[in-house]
């Protein structure tokens, strides 16, 4: 195990997070708003004195960076990122408890969203915009931002561990042959998209500071909002802006760079694309047709409906309405879509379009083969055949889920909430969604959950936005044992 290597990038790593705090200490500056001043200077140093600390102690690293090492690397560079991340909540006295603290920063680096806090109008500026800016840090990956900026002496193999263990979906594929171009290429889509969405929302006369944490809240599938009410309170122009670029956030992010190289037809013909679209369409119609006599017009009824159909399966977690008084069938829906998730290689969590799609061919290709027996069955999506090493994959990704879930409702059920609070609890959070139903819904939040519950949780959280993995392996004992 490399452990200087891995410790000289997690260096790098918190370097980029303490100068990315910069812009909220100059916020909170400017509104004079002392005790954040204090939080985020006390938060920068720490940060930068621990990436001193591990960049002196790690400089004369070696070469060598396999898999392993790409996963460890992954996994502890987002603790020690959390760890860091909620010292201005905690250092300004705004979320006194740690814990607390750690959970909303977690909630922001993973784009979950759940939050604990009761009054969110009630922040100052400087941390209002940093719990936003965590979203959209987080969306991407800070590993694919500092690949992308990297001054390019790594070597290939280097930037492929990394970027497949931070990375959302069943594979990772280069756009073009160099890996670090690709990130480069991602992260340059995803600014002009956000900055896109700004331009939207400002159109629609949303004050600048509003319209660009909203922005990074969309961008990054995460759903922090800066009003008590999520995005209820804005105009009907503005929750649909908010709606066709939540979308657009959670389609797979290569279906973009093929338009821009005008290969039209092979995102058309992109069946995780198509798959998506479906399920937002339907889910649409039916809940529309479900809660019809809710609203006083067939346009607000289809505007709620489209609005956290999106919000839900790309598990941004944004709300114009309490879902939680919605019938049975809606609420059964929203359930499905948190599980369901978004496309690949987007900003979304879930268990994803691109899983959900090789299960279903899966399962198929089974009943045919106990049918035909002695005929050969292959998986194939886009045309191509489908390895069985990534089947292998996809199966061993459901089965983590499922215990993963079981385990951690069990355990958040010791502070006695109800079934569907719990349950929907831990999908929200290891869906990286944010809000659930009942005491959880878009109205509460999870601050009266205990210590044990809100860690459980936090893993949850991890766990979901990195893909299991990275996460498991970190409490793998022959992770450390050298062999």
């Amino acid at each position: 195990m490399n452990y200087r290597m891995m410790g000289k990038f997690i260096s790098r790593i918190l370097l980029v997070e303490a100068v990315f705090m910069l812009p909220a200490l100059l916020i909170a500056v400017y509104h004079g708003e002392e005790k954040t001043i204090f939080g985020f200077l006390t938060g920068m140093v720490i940060t930068l004195a621990v990436a001193l600390l591990l960049y002196l102690f790690c400089r004369k690293a070696g070469k060598g960076f396999y898999a392993r090492e790409g996963l460890v690397c992954v996994g502890a560079s987002w603790i020690m990122m959390s760890l860091l991340g909620c010292l201005p909540f905690y250092f300004s006295r705004e979320i006194p408890r740690f814990i607390d603290a750690l959970f909303e920063t977690v909630s922001g680096f993973t784009t979950t969203g759940a939050s604990i806090l009761p009054e969110v109008e009630s922040m100052s500026m400087g941390n209002l915009y940093w719990r936003s800016f965590t979203h959209w840090l987080g969306g991407m990956g800070v590993l694919v931002f500092v690949l992308a900026i990297g001054r390019g002496r790594e070597k290939e193999g280097y930037t492929m561990h990394l970027l497949r263990a931070e990375s959302p979906g069943p594979k990772v594929e280069k756009l073009v042959p160099r890996m670090k171009d690709t990130t480069k290429i991602l992260y340059f889509l995803y600014i002009f998209l956000t900055i896109l969405n700004v331009i939207f929302l400002l159109a629609g006369r949303m004050p600048l500071f509003d319209a660009v944490c909203t922005a990074y809240g969309t961008a990054g599938t995460g759903g922090f909002g800066i009003k008590n009410d999520s995005i209820a309170g804005y105009s009907p122009y503005l929750q649909n802006v908010c709606t066709v670029f939540m979308l657009l956030f959670g389609v797979n992010f290569s279906c973009y760079y093929m338009l821009a190289i005008r290969q039209i037809k092979s995102v058309f013909k992109d069946e995780e694309l198509r798959f998506y679209l479906g399920v937002v369409f339907c889910s649409i119609l039916l809940i529309a047709w479900n809660v019809r006599g809710l609203y006083g017009t067939l346009g607000e009824t289809f505007r709620h409906a489209a609005f956290q159909v999106a919000s839900i399966v790309t598990t941004t977690g944004f709300a114009t309405t309490d879902f939680d008084l919605w019938p049975s069938l809606s609420k059964a829906i929203l359930l499905a879509l948190m599980i369901v998730g978004a496309c690949a290689g987007s900003t979304g969590g879930g268990f994803k379009c691109g899983r959900t799609l090789l299960l279903i061919k899966s399962l198929r290709r089974n009943v045919r083969q106990i049918l035909h027996p002695r005929k050969v069955q292959v998986v194939r999506v886009n045309g191509q055949m489908v390895g069985e090493q990534v089947l292998d994959n996809t199966n061993a990704y459901l089965a983590a889920y499922a215990f993963i879930v079981v385990f951690s409702f069990i355990v958040i059920s010791i502070d006695g909430f109800s079934p569907m609070t719990n349950f929907s609890a831990v999908l929200a959070c290891f869906n990286n969604i944010g809000p659930g139903l009942e005491s959880v819904g878009p109205t509460c939040n999870f601050g009266d959950y205990g210590l044990l519950s809100k860690v459980m949780l936090i893993v949850d959280m991890l766990a979901g936005r990195l893909e299991i993995f990275p996460i498991l392996i970190l409490f793998s004992r022959s992770t450390w044992s050298g062999r």
